[in-house]
This record gives C-alpha cells, structure tokens and sequence, in this order.
C-alpha cells in the first residue's frame, strides 16, 4: 500500500469507529476527518468542499424540502386520514399500513415517510388498546423498504446514481432501481406484514405494554400556601393509588431522597418525583393542590389568557434537546414551555426533570400556550405523538403540491429536466405559492446529513483515486475467485449489509459503491449489477436500532429494545438478498 492509502484507510477506519462509538455525531466525525485529510494532502485543497456542492447533496436536501411541503399542503394527509381504524385486525393494520409507508417513502425521503405516519400508527394502537411496539417496527421497516424503488426515495439510490455518472458517464433514472427495489421491497412487506410481526418479542399484555410505555417520570412541587406543607409524604400514597401513580421519592434542595422519605414532612418547594401516565399525573395534580415543576412559568403561561395544553413528542437523532437539559435550551422563556415529564423505556431518570440531559428516542411530556404545539414541536425538531400532531396548514393547495411534485418527477423520469433542477423549481413553487413559507424554508432540511455528504463524498474519491478503492475490490475477488456471479454479488451484499447495519448508511455507500465497480471491472462484467445490489444492500439495515434513522425513532415510542430488532430483521435480510440476487441478474445482466 501506498503512503497515501494508509493514511486514507487509516481515516476511515478512525471514522467508522467513532460511528460506532457514538460519542460525537456523525457530521462532526465526518467533517474533521476531511479536514485532517486536506491538512495531511490526501485531499486536494481544491476538491476540499466538493460534496457540497454535489448533485447527489443537493438532491437529498431538496428532497426534504419537497417532502415538508406535501405534508403541510395536506396531500399526504388526504391519504393517511383514512387509515385510522381502530378496529381493524392487526395484521391487516400492518399490512395497510406498511404498504401505505412504502408507496409513500418511494417519492418522499423514508425519514420524513416515517415522522408522518408514525402518529397515525401510535393513535390506533392507543385506540385499539394494544403496545405501539407490535407495529412501529414493521412501519420502520416497510419505510425503509419502500424507499429503494425510486431514485429519491433513499440517499444511497441517490449516492448510486451520481457516482455512476462520475465514472461511466451518465446516472441512473429515476425509476431504473424499480424492477429490482420493487421486488425486495415487495417480498420484505410481505414477511413483515404476514411473518414478521409475530416475531416481535411479547411483553405482557398489549394493553399493560401500552400503558408502560406512556408512563412518564415527573415532577410536582409543593407551591407557597399548600395545605400539603407540614404532612407527610406517605400520607399521600392512598390519594396516589387512587389516580394510579407511583411515588418514587423527593427532592429537597436538589438533592434527591429515597426510601425512608415517606416519613419526611413536606416543605415550601420540595418536589414530588413520581411515574405516571399524562392523566393519571393530571388528576394527581388536581386531587392533591400540587403545581409543576415550573410552577412560575405554568402561572404566567395561563396569565396569558389563551390557555395552556399538554402535548406528547418523541426526541428524534436531530433535535436540538439532543444530550442537551431543556433548562440549557431555554425551553421556558424562548417558547414558553414547560417540561412535564420524560418517558425512557427501560432506563431511569437520575437527575431533576429540567437537568435532564435528553436522549434520542425519548419521549416529552410538554405543557405548552393553547394551539402552538406544532409550532414548539418543529422548533424543538421532535416529531408528535398527539393526534393533532396531524394537523396541516395548507390544505387549500393538496392538489397544487400533488401537480407540481408529479410533474417534476414526469420531467426527470423522461429527460426532461436533471433531476436537481427539477426538484429546485419544486421548491421554488413551493415557496411562492406559500405551501412552504420563506421562514420554514431551511428548517426542514437535515444540515447534519448534508454536512455528513459533504465531508464524505471528497474523502471517498480520495479513496478511489490512490486506489484504495480497487485493493479493497481486489481482496473480495480474490476471496470469492472461482465463485459463480451470483456468488460473488452475494458477497458483495452480505459484507455491505453488514457496514450499514452498525455505520450510517451514506457513508457506507460512498466506500462500497466504488468497490463495486472495480470488482465489475476486474471480472471484466458491467458495474451496473454490482452498482445494484450495493444499493439495496446499503438501503438494509434492519439489525440494530443505529443503522437508520428510522429505527432509532421508534426505539422509544415502540418500547423496543436493541435485541429486539435482529429477531424480525434477521430473516428480513436473507429474503432481501435471495429475491434481488436473481432480479438483478436478471433485469442487470453481467
């Protein structure tokens, strides 16, 4: 090896661990190690900041912003109202559900496809008296699955599509992913849909399930003229037991007490920690005279003479409360929200609600002013659990976003227009007609996943320009010579699989793509089948709840733990690669 592949595999290896390790977020791991590599000049300086202007960077922002705007204009919504019925068998939920999901995940980004219909799924579960968690995971899944037909429809098909150009001189279509996407999707909805669901681990009862996971750890303080000050603390466990709540213990100068504080009498300001779900904890609070945590806030919210509401999010990967305490965001005075409580499956909250570093996956209690809960919740960049989390503000302009979307992708498909341009001038409707207002413009799009891009893209053509590229593919021919083809493309697979099951799937495809085409190279074949199924393999990661982004949203919300999900993803997997091995031979040829 040359110096300057050492020093490249060296950087991504370094880059590979800290994904794994999970310490700093993946564009700052990513960023830097492009910096490092522009200072030791395995980089050009001149290609330094190259992926950000990179069709294949631009196409997924864009995307987002196009996504945003069928949300809120209400045409993704005129699909998914009708879906709520509580009634309906639970295979049959998941199997409307999921094929919904993936129809939908095919012309919008699977995160954004995922973050609308997850409230839908939750709401029924609560209706039909069931755990979310028997459900959100076949929904992440199909999501995900859906997202491989299309060109759009995932960043790695995206990522496929423009390395594509750059080395054989033109992309992918929009739908050339289709014949071999659409079946793998097809075949995995339906595991998921007939088989896979009832190898989600059992907890209990469905309904107890359901009830766990709505439980929140909360605070209630003893406010100035109480008639609690002066009782004891277990004197209120028969008006506890009453509305169903669980004291856990007290907080007395922030200092936490356990045990032996049922006998301790209560004083100005101590707080009440307890377990309970949005009600229970609502009727304790009447029944007892406590206030919240934030009782100067909750006053002066309900002085402002619209009224307050309770409203339930879920903390997603890029939420600005990420490891962050919503005292230190300034929750209270820059939105005029209190935190209620935090539901953290399986783990306990330590420290004092409001100095509680927030995780992904968890799930808020938030008391927030009278009809700005989406307005707090886009702010907080959380998704809503509640069902006017559905609301939309446009509905007036359905069929203009359905129109202008539609003819984008018509104008892209025959060749029209280049697929970024297209999507621009989406966006660009979009905001003129005001189905996206001007503020909201840049919200939606996920800066980190850009950054992410951006930093990859140079470093992975740094790769295949020192040859890195072809030493890996090298080693996979030589350790798979004499295999038949589709042998080899089952290697293939198999070994990208398994890098974006633990590693974030762009930056997986960015490495295996290029090793695709040198193995299609150096067994003289067409790069295209290879190209293919590095595509659908980077689009599976089904293992773990960090190898995409919408298996680490439903961590929380569907009660799951990281075990659960290789149960179902496993088999999930195997009947991904035996349907596409033959259909891209098939559709592929060598």
């Amino acid at each position: 090896m040359t110096i300057d592949q050492i020093i490249l595999f060296s950087l991504f290896a370094l880059v590979f661990g800290f994904l794994l390790w999970g310490k700093f977020r993946y564009d700052i791991v990513a960023f830097s190690a492009l910096m490092i590599g522009v200072v030791l000049g395995v980089v050009p300086t001149k290609d330094a900041f190259s992926g950000f202007g990179h069709p294949a960077t631009l196409v997924v922002a864009l995307v987002l912003v196009v996504s945003a705007g069928l949300v809120r204009s209400g045409a993704v919504f005129l699909i998914t109202r009708t879906l709520v019925d509580a009634s309906r068998g639970l295979g049959s939920h998941i199997a409307l559900m999921g094929a919904v999901g993936g129809v939908l995940s095919a012309f919008m980004n699977n995160v954004a496809a995922l973050a609308l219909l997850m409230p839908v799924d939750v709401q029924t579960a609560r209706k039909a008296g069931r755990s979310p968690g028997l459900s959100l995971m076949p929904l992440s899944f199909a999501t995900i699955l859906g997202g491989m037909v299309t060109l759009i429809g995932t960043p790695p098909n995206i990522i496929i599509a423009t390395i594509r150009q750059d080395s054989l001189g033109e992309p992918f279509k929009m739908f050339d992913f289709a014949p071999v996407g659409g079946i793998a999707a097809i075949a995995g909805l339906t595991f998921v849909a007939l088989i896979g669901w009832g190898l989600i681990p059992a907890r209990g009862d469905a309904t107890t399930e359901l009830e766990d996971m709505s439980e929140y750890i909360a605070e209630l303080t003893v406010a100035e003229g109480s008639k609690l000050i002066g009782t004891r603390l277990g004197a209120l466990q028969d008006e506890a037991d009453r509305a169903d709540v669980a004291l856990i213990g007290l907080i007395r100068d922030g200092k936490r007490r356990y045990g032996r504080s049922q006998n301790t009498l209560l004083k100005v300001d101590d707080a009440l920690v307890l377990e309970a779900t949005p009600d229970a904890l609502d009727e304790f609070r009447a029944a007892t005279g406590l206030a919240v945590a934030d009782a100067k806030r909750e006053e002066q919210l309900k002085a402002g003479g619209d009224g307050v509401e309770i409203i339930e999010v879920v903390v997603t990967e890029n939420s600005r409360l990420v490891d962050r305490t919503a005292q230190s965001v300034g929750l209270s005075w820059r939105q005029s929200t209190v935190l209620m409580g935090i539901s953290r499956q399986g783990r306990k909250i330590t420290h004092q609600i409001r100095k509680t570093p927030i995780r992904t996956g968890d799930i808020l209690l938030l008391l927030v002013p009278r009809d700005t809960g989406p307005e707090v919740t886009g702010w907080l960049g959380c998704l809503p659990l509640a069902e006017r989390g559905l609301a939309v503000t446009a509905d007036d302009k359905v069929w203009l976003a359905i129109g202008l979307f539609a003819a984008a992708v018509l104008a892209a498909s025959v060749g029209l227009l280049y697929l970024p341009v297209a999507l621009g001038l989406v966006v660009v409707a979009y905001v003129l007609s005001k189905i996206v207002p001007l503020a909201e413009l840049y919200t939606h799009i996920e800066w980190p996943v850009v950054v992410l891009l951006g930093s990859m893209i140079p470093l992975g053509a740094a790769l295949e320009s020192s040859g890195g590229t072809e030493l890996i593919s090298g080693w996979l021919v030589t350790l798979t010579a004499g295999l038949p083809a589709w042998a080899v493309l089952t290697v293939l697979m198999v070994v990208t699989m398994s890098l974006s099951d633990v590693l974030n799937n762009t930056a997986t495809t960015i490495v295996a793509a290029p090793v695709g085409i040198q193995m299609a190279q150096a067994l003289d074949v067409s790069p295209d089948p290879f190209l293919m199924a590095v595509a659908v393999a980077a689009s599976s990661a089904f293992l773990t709840p960090i190898g995409h982004k919408n298996n680490t949203l439903i961590l929380g919300p569907g009660g799951y733990r990281f075990g659960d999900y290789w149960r179902i993803g496993l088999p999930l997997e195997v009947i991904v690669i035996a349907v596409s091995i033959p259909a891209i031979l098939v559709f592929w040829p060598l």
